[in-house]
């Protein structure tokens, strides 16, 4: 029996307690500490997508140390392990869309969002085998897609895009990794996936992406959320790691061979498919952040997405409840940073 993902969040909330950080699923980690910081490490999560492969620049270019700030960086094979593990206090920090922090946040959960680090701009797929051509033809249809997190989330938009609901198909849930395989294997008609596993599902013959995140503008962005009580105990420590993601995209742009080659690597891909990538996330600036925060009327303001995530995840059962999102969003760090590279 399937449980609504609210259920979920709230099971892993109540047992956050008497969970250890050694029993993590699927994740390996390397510990980056500066020469001058003695202090307990950071942990913080990452999993496969475009927008989160950085931080493996981050840490092969000891980005963290450069910034003082010792981390602990750690690497889950499966996207929903990371966030279940910084729900139940495994982490301190991990890299999570904004749709997936806010169901763990109704169920009870202390996050808050410091930092957008892209906005999904077609690197989410619904991708369908010869024969689909509409949302439509999903009627009755087998779809795969990981339960309760991003993408089962735009499968849910584009079906209520076209009048539809989940009950109109066959919803298969699978962990993304084993979706773009079913669905490659021809045990599924389409499947929800990210890039880099849409490489994988597009080696079906005849299929093709049917929607993406393109489709739907803003509504899938990339962040890093950290436990409340940390960032309350520890701003210096966000602080460098926030002043870190941004000395990295510099990295980034002036090294680009270099970083192409790192990322690719954990990605597990070649260069040139990873470079393919790119138009499919648009990573932000510090810009783009300092706007992203601001209130507006548009899914392009974080406080407005929120709040029509907010109520679509109920509306579709994915939470059970709107939670209370007055302290989701704490853009103090990147402001910090917008005015020291100002000054300087």
């Amino acid at each position: 029996m399937k449980f609504p993902a609210f259920f979920k969040w709230f099971a892993i909330f109540l047992v956050a307690l008497v969970v250890t950080a050694s029993c993590a699923p699927n994740q390996t980690s390397t510990v980056t500490t500066s020469p001058t910081a003695t202090a307990t490490p950071v942990r913080l999560g990452f999993s496969a997508w475009p927008g989160w492969f950085p931080w493996q620049v981050s840490q092969e270019q000891k980005l963290f140390e450069a910034n003082k700030v010792p981390v602990d960086l750690k690497w889950f094979d499966g996207y929903l392990d990371s966030i279940n593990a910084l729900t139940a206090g495994q982490l301190e920090a991990n890299s999570q869309t904004l749709n997936d922090t806010i169901a763990p946040l109704a169920a009870g959960a202390q996050l808050v969002v410091v930092l957008t680090n892209d906005n999904s701009a077609g690197n989410d797929q619904i991708i369908v085998r010869e024969g689909i051509n509409s949302i439509a033809d999903l009627k009755g249809k087998k779809v795969a897609a990981e339960e309760g997190v991003v993408d089962h989330f735009l499968l849910l938009l584009g079906l209520e895009k076209a009048g539809m609901t989940q009950k109109d198909i066959e919803f298969v849930p699978l962990e993304t990794g084993k979706a773009a395989a079913a669905f490659v294997a021809g045990q599924v008609d389409a499947v929800g996936v990210f890039a880099p596993f849409t490489t994988q599902a597009l080696k079906r013959p005849g299929s093709k992406t049917l929607f993406s995140s393109k489709d739907f503008p803003g509504a899938i962005s990339d962040h890093l959320v950290l436990n409340r009580k940390f960032v309350e105990e520890n701003p210096e420590k966000v602080q460098a790691m926030v002043d870190t993601w941004f000395a990295t995209l510099d990295f980034i742009q002036k090294n680009k061979e270099q970083a192409y080659e790192i990322m690719a690597k954990r990605a597990g891909v070649s260069v040139k498919e990873y470079e393919a990538y790119s138009a499919g996330t648009r990573i932000f600036s510090v810009e783009d952040n300092l706007k992203a925060f601001q209130p507006g009327d548009d899914m392009t303001h974080l406080p407005h997405a929120a709040k029509a995530i907010s109520k679509f995840l109920v509306e579709v059962g994915l939470a059970k409840k709107e939670p209370d999102l007055s302290k989701l969003f704490d853009d103090r760090f990147v402001k910090a940073y917008a005015e020291k590279t100002k000054k300087s």
